[in-house]
């Protein structure tokens, strides 16, 4: 059975295209920018190499002077969309093989002293950066990053003076267009940077094992473009159009793609070509393909935690830059299952916190982590509960239960209301005057008690003065001597305990020491439960 070979495929253009396909090849574009220019959104068309593809747009130019047939078009585009079933093309010829052309040529068509020139408009990216060697550079860069994926998303970064070019090589056809009266808009014309995907897509998942290369993946893969010779290309609009042209702190250039797309959006086409030449200059070089970068969507873990020390800080602890404490509960359950998902970094929230000296007992204080790129995205419930026991055996100062991955949009639920929720504790208290057992037992009646609670001194320099209503729910004691007793409060989220316990200066009111008529201090405290449903239990 015979098979259908690309070379043999007619280019799906028209009568129309004939004196656009020749200002653009006399103006130094590559094949595929005029095949974009020609607004042909058959993908086949892109896959073939560059160089064939050169040849035909020539012999269809030439077809006019040769009184040949005058419409490509009439050997069915079903032809080059039939190649896309009979596999990918061969790759494209290297150096050594490529036909050598009359020098006489220019720099007509792409070639330039018998070699091929680089495009004045895609400044290469659609030549020699767009074919096999590419795919083979972007599947070896994944291969080393040891991901586990099932498809990837292709993104490109380009060199945000192609906008530029390209407008430039619009308004060089563009009355050319309209005298042919052809209903074009810039917006028709195909994007470099689909183009360039329509040609890679292909290659990058043959040298990946036939992974998907899709349009949405939680797996993406950039490459990126630089040509540090055009650079300058964009400066004129800052000029021209100031206000597109905005510093910010985290780009290195305002001359973003965005801001360039608006300045050219703005400009009138006799001030853009009294700034910029039409069509442009031919570049000396091609775009340097930068580093392939590989970035995985966001993994999240949740679960809850118990601290039973006295002497661990939920977070690093950092005072002027000096670590207090040689561990934390974040750093605790942290780096195993960074290992685990072999992720480069983490966010960890949790419902409220406890002081360094607080331990939180009863079924845990619900936590989250946001794992940044995880170069592995699944664990089963075996393995989950594995590392759920690893990090309980790596310290007696924590114990973590419920561990499991969860969506994004779940880990909202553990701040949803989170005012509203309920927290219980147990405190043991010492009173400067001497009591009985019946001078307490009259805390255990107040119901609902209302406190105005301003900033404590303790917490002020990371949170705003203000004056905080919570509300005390109920209270128990346990009488233990003439100067301790314990208490047990179910209180609104958010409510100062020890400031409750001592007045903090009278910043608490009502405080114990007002209800006891006596000074009232802390000596230690325990988080019995926070009552937030989530995230859902496991079995043990």
């Amino acid at each position: 059975m015979s098979r259908f070979r690309p070379h043999s495929v007619m280019l799906p253009l028209k009568d129309k295209d004939k004196p656009i396909v020749q200002k653009l090849l006399s103006a130094g574009c590559c094949a595929r920018c005029i095949l974009r220019f020609c607004c042909v959104s058959v993908q086949a068309a892109y896959r073939r190499p560059h160089q064939e593809t050169l040849q035909e747009l020539k012999s269809f130019i030439s077809d006019a002077d040769n009184g040949k047939p005058k419409d490509s078009t009439e050997a069915k585009e079903e032809n080059i969309e039939s190649h896309d079933a009979v596999g990918p093309e061969p790759p494209e010829d290297p150096p050594s093989k490529r036909v050598k052309l009359d020098p006489s040529e220019g720099a007509a068509g792409g070639v330039m002293d018998g070699e091929w020139s680089v495009c004045v408009v895609c400044l290469g990216v659609l030549q020699e950066l767009c074919g096999a060697a590419q795919a083979v550079k972007i599947a070896k860069a994944v291969k080393a990053e040891k991901y586990e994926f099932d498809s990837l998303v292709l993104s490109v970064s380009l060199p945000a003076q192609l906008c530029v070019r390209e407008h430039s090589c619009w308004l060089h056809v563009k009355n050319e267009l309209r005298a042919k009266s052809v209903a074009v808009d810039k917006d028709d014309i195909i994007q470099v940077k689909e183009a360039f995907k329509w040609v890679l897509q292909g290659l990058v998942s043959k040298e990946l094992g036939g992974v998907a290369v899709v349009t949405r993946s939680v797996f993406e893969v950039g490459v990126e473009f630089t040509h540090p010779e055009t650079d300058a290309d964009c400066h004129f609009l800052a000029t021209t159009c100031p206000d597109c042209f905005k510093p910010t702190k985290n780009k290195q250039s305002v001359f973003t793609r965005m801001a360039v797309v608006k300045a050219l959006e703005k400009i009138p086409d006799a001030k853009f070509l009294r700034h910029y030449p039409s069509p442009p200059a031919a570049p000396s070089g091609s775009c340097s393909s930068q580093d392939v970068q590989c970035l995985h969507v966001s993994v999240f873990v949740a679960g809850r935690y118990n601290k039973f020390c006295r002497s661990l800080p939920q977070t690093p602890w950092l005072i002027d830059g000096e670590r207090r404490m040689e561990s934390s509960v974040e750093e605790l359950i942290a780096a195993p299952v960074l290992l685990s998902f072999r992720a480069d970094g983490f966010n960890f929230s949790s419902s409220g916190r406890e002081d360094v000296d607080v331990r939180t007992l009863g079924n845990g204080r619900p936590f989250a982590m946001e794992l940044l790129n995880p170069h592995r995205s699944r664990l089963s419930r075996v393995e989950m509960k594995q590392l759920q026991e690893t990090i309980n055996a790596s310290s007696d100062k924590i114990r973590v239960r419920d561990l499991q991955i969860v969506t994004r949009e779940a880990m909202s639920r553990m701040k949803e209301g989170e005012e509203e929720k309920t927290k219980s504790y147990t405190a043991l208290i010492w009173t400067q005057k001497p009591i009985e057992r019946q001078d307490i037992t009259f805390i255990d009646d107040i119901k609902d008690l209302t406190l105005d609670q301003k900033t404590p001194l303790r917490v002020l320099h990371r949170r705003a003065l203000a004056v905080r209503q919570r509300v005390i729910h109920s209270m128990s004691t346990r009488y233990l001597d003439s100067h301790h007793f314990y208490l047990g409060l179910k209180t609104q989220a958010g409510t100062y305990i020890k400031e409750f316990v001592h007045g903090d200066f009278g910043r608490t009111k009502p405080n114990l020491c007002q209800l006891l008529k006596s000074d009232t201090d802390i000596l230690e405290l325990d988080v019995e439960s926070v009552d937030v449903d989530w995230p859902p239990p496991i079995p043990e």
